[in-house]
């Protein structure tokens, strides 16, 4: 408890003053004279008089209680209020046919779209060792391949992230659906994080007071350049740059390249040499916006460079604390009134003084 204006309490210091100044301007009270005090002196005090110091008692205290009240006591709660600073993460995937092509992860031979579905999971989920995950942040994802497509929305809730990266399949290989349209994936992309504070109004209404968008951030990987799509990719960037969104986009190849043949006799894997991969595309729209561009040429590399994003783009949790007071003076004004009330009713009736 504490005490806003504590400084009334030195009118305590003038009650005493208050009830001399009173008694003095009082006087003697009156006398009636007896010719004989004998049997006056052996009656005694009455109990009216042995209690009539009740009503300057009362009076005392209510005017103790209302300089309490003028001092208003209030009692204070600790309360502490979290602001999430947090990013919002758009990954955008190629599935088109080449990601076929298989590299090594955790010791099987797996192809790049699986495994980078995996490191992506990892990125944002954690693995408990160097990548904490990325909690506080909105992630969404995007695939795409002759045409891009929303994956998953951006969203807080990132439990159902491994349901939404097992719908994403590659595409087949010279299909209506394959290709590559870099340039359209950008600017799906670029769409939904431009409207990120709207869809996080719409998913948590009670958040926009804890929540803050520190950055917008777009991942994009892919494993060759633009083949599809109406829009160029350098034009994509430059929109996402005005949006403020910046671009890190990794190129995935490999120095050497596993291909599976199925066969009548079964499934053989032939080791050939990697086909040169035009980096000029993504190196573009990451400089453009000011990200970066990675290469991975294998796993290991490829979660490497999930680890170095991870660190340059962090959330932060600020932690304000404040009291929060509750005031007190009420009850003591009340009781101080019901003193002043009790005291002048004793004084009008049981304890009435007539002249």
């Amino acid at each position: 408890m504490r005490f806003e204006s504590p400084w009334m309490f030195l009118l305590l210091l003038g009650l005493p003053a208050l009830r001399w100044w009173r008694q003095r301007r009082m006087g003697p009270g009156a006398a009636i004279r007896f010719s004989w005090t004998q049997n006056a002196a052996r009656a005694g005090a009455s109990l009216r008089q042995r209690l009539g110091f009740i009503p300057p008692l009362l009076r005392l205290i209510a005017l103790a209680l209302l300089v309490i009240a003028l001092a208003r006591p209030q009692l204070g709660m600790e309360r502490v209020r979290e602001t999430n600073e947090g990013i919002a993460i758009e990954m955008v995937l190629d599935r088109s046919s080449s990601m076929a092509a298989e590299m090594n992860f955790e010791g099987r031979r797996r192809n790049r779209l699986e495994v980078v579905k995996e490191v992506f999971k990892t990125f944002v989920l954690g693995d408990g060792k160097e990548l904490k995950g990325r909690g506080n942040d909105l992630i969404g994802m995007i695939s795409f391949a002759q045409f891009p497509e929303t994956v998953c929305p951006l969203t807080l809730g990132h439990g159902a992230l491994p349901q939404f990266l097992e719908t994403v399949r590659l595409a087949a290989p010279k299909s209506q659906e394959d290709g590559t349209a870099i340039g359209d994936a950008v600017a799906l992309a670029a769409a939904r994080l431009k409207t990120a504070e709207e869809t996080l109004a719409r998913q948590l209404p009670d958040a926009a007071n804890r929540f803050e968008i520190k950055s917008k951030v777009m991942i994009l990987l892919s494993d060759g350049q633009q083949t599809a799509g109406k829009r160029r990719p350098l034009d994509s960037a430059k929109l996402s740059k005005e949006w403020g969104i910046k671009i890190y986009a990794i190129a995935v190849t490999g120095k050497e390249e596993m291909q599976s043949q199925n066969t009548f006799f079964g499934r053989f894997l032939q080791l050939g040499t990697a086909p040169q991969l035009d980096t000029r595309d993504l190196e573009a729209v990451a400089k453009e916006t000011g990200g970066k561009f990675f290469l991975a040429e294998d796993a290991k590399s490829l979660g490497n460079i999930y680890k170095e994003i991870d660190a340059l783009e962090r959330s932060g949790i600020e932690s304000v604390r404040y009291m929060d007071y509750r005031e007190l003076f009420a009850p003591f004004a009340v009781l101080a009134l019901l003193l002043v009330a009790l005291e002048t009713g004793l004084n009008c009736t049981i304890f009435r003084k007539i002249p």
